[in-house]
């Protein structure tokens, strides 16, 4: 093919990430925008010169000859597009979580392979200077046996607004909007080892945000009145794997502490390391404790990441490269969220 054809299916603020990646890429052409809110729509398109505007997913499926799809939308709604753009031969880049629950996430990768095309899922931290430098580091020995893994994302009053507090919508709060990434991040990291059990718990003691010198997402409190909160203000988590590893997790919409609050820690036999904000190591030399700070710093940058991310999206696709972000990775992600809500909910550990 002269260019890979893509349509954008959701025109939220996460799209604008897909559109500036997808643009970088000197192969590819955005022909069709999709969103039920036409004046949004209208007004992404015309921003980015594109030509196709659809409110309905489907008619863009039917209509637009696009060759691959990004899926920007809530989260609820990522399982039916995902599957019907892979039944139509739409290969698929689906952003974080894959879905709501279990059940669709496999559905989604059955469909995936009885039509042999691509489903991607959007976990974009494995494509970050400090994944890759620990990777590097991991794969030379110098971690030794990475048996602990722990994450905190933790908001003081960081609810994002809008559909993100209504559990129809969006599966759940901070636990599968956040700790999603940390979650996919860290189990990556430690080779993808397969979870044996998890133990959950959430908060519901905070609620939505009503301070007066609170903002969230990009609208004062005033215009986020109306926004249903049914979800968790905060939540921890904590796997077993089958290789003996361990993992544990505290994130937060709404938590009272002097934040917001990012850190990702691994640790091995031979050293360990701090990824937020960007990568440090703690071992031992010469029978002294040391630390090792890169004089190149490797972290997170959120525009080259999400570059990164689209690129490996366009080369699977065209060069048929091996896909870093399988849906299989994404369907156990899945799982564990679902089993920490269930354990949560039931006050006892799940056992896989």
């Amino acid at each position: 093919m002269d260019k890979l054809r893509v349509g954008i299916i959701g025109t939220g603020g996460i799209s604008a990430s897909h559109i500036d990646g997808y643009q970088q890429c000197k192969n590819v052409e955005i022909v069709s925008g999709c969103d039920i809110d036409a004046e949004k729509l209208d007004a992404v398109c015309k921003k980015n010169n594109i030509p196709e505007q659809y409110t309905d997913h489907r008619e863009l499926l039917v209509k637009s000859d696009v060759d691959a799809v990004s899926i920007c939308t809530s989260h609820e709604s990522h399982a039916e597009i995902a599957i019907n753009a892979l039944k139509a031969g739409k290969h698929v880049l689906s952003e974080k979580p894959m879905a709501i629950t279990s059940m669709q996430a496999q559905q989604m990768l059955d469909v995936s392979k009885e039509t042999g095309k691509l489903l991607m899922l959007g976990f974009v931290r494995r494509f970050g200077d400090d994944a890759e430098l620990i990777l590097d580091c991991k794969e030379r020995g110098m971690f030794g046996d990475i048996y602990y893994a722990k994450a905190s994302y933790l908001r003081r009053y960081g609810f994002p607004g809008g559909w993100f507090g209504n559990k129809a919508r969006s599966g759940g709060g901070p636990l599968i909007d956040l700790g999603v990434h940390c979650i996919d991040l860290c189990r990556y990291l430690m080779g993808n080892p397969k979870p044996i059990s998890v133990s959950g718990t959430t908060s519901y003691k905070l609620g939505k945000p009503v301070l007066k010198d609170t903002y969230v997402g990009d609208a004062p409190n005033e215009k986020r009145k109306a926004d249903i909160f049914d979800v968790e203000d905060m939540a921890t988590l904590y796997v077993r794997y089958d290789n003996g590893a361990v993992f544990y997790l505290d994130t937060s919409f709404c938590l009272n502490i002097k934040g917001p609050t990012g850190r990702i820690e691994l640790f091995g036999d031979k050293a360990g390391a701090k990824i937020e904000p960007e990568v440090e190591f703690y071992t031992t030399m010469a029978d002294r404790m040391v630390d090792i700070i890169p004089v190149k710093k490797a972290q997170f940058d959120f525009r080259g990441c999400f570059r990164r991310e689209i690129k490996h999206f366009v080369d699977c696709v065209t060069l048929g490269i091996p896909c870093r972000n399988p849906a299989e990775d994404g369907l156990m992600v899945t799982k564990i969220i679902e089993a920490g809500y269930k354990s949560a909910e039931t006050g006892r550990e799940i056992i896989f």
